[in-house]
Order: structure tokens, then sequence, then C-alpha cells
């Protein structure tokens, strides 16, 4: 099979599927409660791809060299019955891995069947370890300890488990070393995110961005670094091991440290658009075409159409008044 290009010359390895516009948090950097409160008209049922297009779609990117998938959302764990599309997606040929995102709050119950269901490598955000941080962060009331119950319930079932946290100057930065020290000790990777413009209701500005250089300099006044290599083409995170320890952090450094020219990610929206980048403005429909009876054979087509024409590099390009002038999908929408 020859491999699918973008204007760029990147491949198309990684897909992240959105199952659902909904989430049960109100994080301030993500869904803040004053633009997605009570009254916020989320996607109803039938405009969701079912379960059925997800795993058709899904074929057809793996047959044109999607090699990973990963489940997100909004919060994936509320779509009803999950599981199930995990089941149906770790069965389709070629697909070398799968694993999802999630906030944490449903982990502790879930993580048995994920597992079951054959999902390998969970994501869990958390901004911080202090309870009353924590709860102002997501502003669900929901504490640090509730989500450490997942992901210690999920690494005990022997899930491959992470852990991100998006740093904003002036909100969790007196976290970065707490965070640091309590999952070092715990061997559980950890990922420091950079405050990012994704969409256009999060009051982004680059004053907020902690950058992956001062992180790293916080860090190395407690704990030796030491430098791994990329295990994957594309990778997005830079990644260190503690020395004298196994376990490792990173850094996901869209703001300082640009990764467009390796980045090898697709985006399927919930309601069936694709997107080319994080940062887009606008997706292309596949929804609408499998809904009106188009062959595997035209949807195949379409996508190596989208992808060829893919010259995506807006990290290269973001300045301040792109960044905060541009109208962007909501990653609630298009998914991390």
């Amino acid at each position: 099979m020859t491999m699918l290009l973008d204007k760029l010359g990147r491949p198309m390895h990684d897909l992240r599927i959105s199952v659902t516009d909904r989430c049960n948090f109100r994080c301030t950097y993500c869904m803040p409660k004053e633009i997605f409160g009570r009254d916020y008209a989320f996607m109803p049922k039938d405009q969701l791809l079912s379960f059925e297009e997800i795993e058709r779609l899904a074929k057809i990117f793996v047959k044109l060299g999607v090699k990973k998938i990963r489940l997100t959302g909004g919060e994936p764990l509320l779509r009803k019955d999950l599981p199930h599309l995990i089941e149906r997606l770790t069965k389709i040929d070629g697909l070398e891995d799968i694993g999802l995102t999630t906030n944490g709050v449903l982990l502790e119950k879930m993580a048995n069947d994920l597992k079951t269901a054959g999902l390998k490598r969970i994501n869990t955000s958390l901004d911080a370890l202090d309870e009353n941080l924590c709860k102002k962060i997501n502003d669900s009331g929901v504490s640090s300890t509730h989500i450490l119950k997942g992901i210690h319930k999920a690494k005990d079932l022997g899930l491959e488990i992470k852990v991100n946290m998006v740093v904003k100057k002036g909100l969790n930065e007196q976290e970065i070393v707490p965070m640091a020290d309590y999952f070092m000790k715990h061997e559980i990777p950890l990922r420091y995110i950079e405050f990012m413009d994704v969409g256009s209701t999060n009051g982004w500005d680059f004053k907020n961005v902690i950058t992956k250089k001062e992180i790293y300099t916080i860090l190395s006044q407690q704990y030796r670094l030491e430098p791994i290599n990329p295990s994957y083409i594309g990778e997005v995170a830079k990644r260190y091991r503690y020395q004298g320890s196994n376990a490792e952090v990173g850094f996901i450094t869209s703001v300082s440290e640009s990764f467009c020219s390796t980045c090898t990610r697709a985006r399927l929206a919930a309601d069936g658009k694709v997107y080319t980048c994080l940062f887009a403005t606008n997706g292309f429909d596949l929804k609408e075409m499998i809904r009106n009876g188009v062959s595997d054979t035209e949807l195949t087509e379409t996508i190596k159409k989208i992808w060829g024409s893919r010259q995506d590099r807006y990290s290269d390009e973001r300045t301040e008044e792109t960044a905060k002038n541009r109208k962007k999908i909501e990653m609630s929408y298009i998914g991390g």
C-alpha cells in the first residue's frame, strides 16, 4: 500500500475519535461554565455517529495507514456502552493500539469494563493535587482524591496510565512540584501541557502560558532529569526520566516548541466531521456521506483527498493576533 501523505509529506498514523461533545466538568480552560451553562445545547443523540458508523470509518482510516486510535470527547466515558465500541475497534485488522483520554470521574467505576473490552492505555487529566484548587479548576466539585482512586484502580488492573496536567500561570503553577513528586513515587508518567489557545472561549493569552522551559527549570531544582528518545515518529511529548527512577515526565509544547512538522493526527468529531488540525476552523462531513448511502470506496477516496490536501501548521504560524481573532473549533467538540 502506498503511504498516504499530506502536502508537507506527513503520513496519517493516528486518529482521534470524539464520541461525545458532553462533559461533566466545566474546566475554565476548556468548557467555562459561563459559556457551557445549564441551557447549553449539546448534540442530540441522532446527530452523533453511531458505533456502527464509527467502526466503519475506523476500518477505512486503518486501511489508509492509521495505526493508533484514541477515544476522546467531551468526556468519552459519558457515552453509553462505550466498552462495546472499544471491543469492536480492537478487532480491526491492522490497528496496533487503542487508547482513551478521560477526566477520571467515572474511571474507578468503569476501569474493569474498559480493560475487559480490550483497552490498553488511558490518559487521565488532573491539574492539581490540592483538593480545593482541583475543585476550582474543574468547577464541578470533584476532588483530586476521587480522580486518584480511578487512576490507581486502572493501574492496579494493568492498564497503562498517564496523567495530563494543563499548567496555567496564576492558577496552578504551585502544583508543578507536588504533582511531579506524587506521580514519580507511584511510577506513573506525568505530562505537563502548555495552556493552549484551543477554541474561542477559554480566554487564552500568552501571558498565561508557562512554557516547557520554565517548568523544566522548576523541576530541575528538585530532580535530575535525563532525556528519553522518542519511541515513534510524531510522538508529541518531549520525555525525560527522573535519574535513579523508572518514572518519567513529559512536556506537550504546542505553544513554545511547535511539533507541526511531525504531526500525523486526524480528528473525527462526534458528529462525523473530520478535521486535520486541533486548531482547525472547518471540518468535512463524513456522516452526511454515510447517511446518504455512499460506498466505502467513495469514503476512502474522500478521506485520501482530505489528507492529501492538508497543509495545517497552525502552531508554527501562531501569533498573538491569530490566537485571539481566529475562530477555532472548541476542544470539547473536536477532542484533545
